[in-house]
C-alpha cells in the first residue's frame, strides 16, 4: 500500500507529489513545483517528511524546493548531472518564467540506488534524454514509476531543450520499456498512465 497525492501547479500545471508510506507515516515531497509549496506543507501536516525528491532540475519541478527544505529540514535528493542546475536555476539556458532561488542539494541520486521511506523501496532510474541528470522514481512493489518529464501519456519529454539529448532518450525509453506493463506512470504534467498503454514509445527505437 502507498499514498501518493498529485497537486498539479504553476503556469505549466507541474505535477507535485507528496509520497506517504501508510504503516510509519514516513514521507517524502516529489518535484515542488511552482506554488505547491502551500498544498503540499498542508498535505504533509500528519507525516513525518523526510526527504524532498527531485526526478530532474527544470524550474518547473523545483521553484518550491527552497521553502520546502527551510520548513520541513530534510534533505534534497537529485541526481549529480542536474546538481548545478538546482543550486543555479536557469544555468540549462531555460528562461525562468517566476523567480526561482537556487538551493544545494544535500545527496546525489545514483542509477539503480534503493532509498527506504518507511516501508516503502524507491529505486532510481536514471533516465537522462530531457535533461543530462533526469531521474524516475520506482517502486516495484507498488507498480508505481514517477516519470518526471522522461515519460507522460501519449508523450515523451520535450527534447528541443539546450541540455536535451535525443539519442540518450531512447535508451532511457528502453530501459522503461523493461518494466511490467501494469506499472502505473504518474508523470511530471498530465494525467497517469501505464507502461503498457505507452509501449510505442518504448522500443528504444528512434522517434524522429
Amino acid at each position: 500500500m502507498v499514498i501518493l497525492k498529485k497537486f498539479s501547479c504553476g503556469p505549466f500545471q507541474t505535477n507535485a507529489y507528496l509520497l506517504i508510506c501508510p504503516q510509519t507515516h514516513k514521507g517524502a515531497f516529489i518535484d515542488p513545483a511552482p506554488d505547491s509549496y502551500h498544498d503540499l506543507s498542508k498535505a504533509a501536516q500528519d507525516y513525518k517528511m523526510e526527504a524532498i525528491l527531485i526526478t530532474h532540475s527544470h524550474w518547473d519541478h523545483m521553484c518550491d524546493t527552497k521553502k520546502l527544505k527551510s520548513s520541513f529540514e530534510v534533505p534534497i535528493y537529485v541526481h549529480k548531472a542536474d546538481s548545478f542546475n538546482l543550486s543555479h536555476p536557469g544555468s540549462d539556458g531555460l528562461p525562468l518564467f517566476r523567480p526561482t532561488e537556487g538551493v544545494q542539494p544535500d545527496c546525489n541520486l545514483v542509477d539503480g540506488q534503493i532509498l527506504t521511506i518507511g516501508h516503502l523501496q524507491i529505486q532510481v532510474i536514471h533516465t537522462p534524454g530531457h535533461t543530462p541528470g533526469g531521474v524516475c522514481f520506482y517502486l516495484k512493489k507498488e507498480k508505481i514509476l514517477i516519470s518526471g518529464d522522461t515519460l507522460f501519456k501519449g508523450a515523451i519529454g520535450n527534447l528541443s531543450f539546450p541540455t536535451a539529448n535525443p539519442e540518450a532518450m531512447w535508451k532511457s525509453l528502453k530501459i522503461l520499456g523493461q518494466l511490467p506493463k501494469d506499472t502505473h506512470i504518474y508523470p511530471g504534467h498530465g494525467s497517469s498512465t501505464t507502461i503498457g498503454a505507452e509501449s510505442h514509445f518504448l522500443s528504444g527505437e528512434k522517434l524522429f
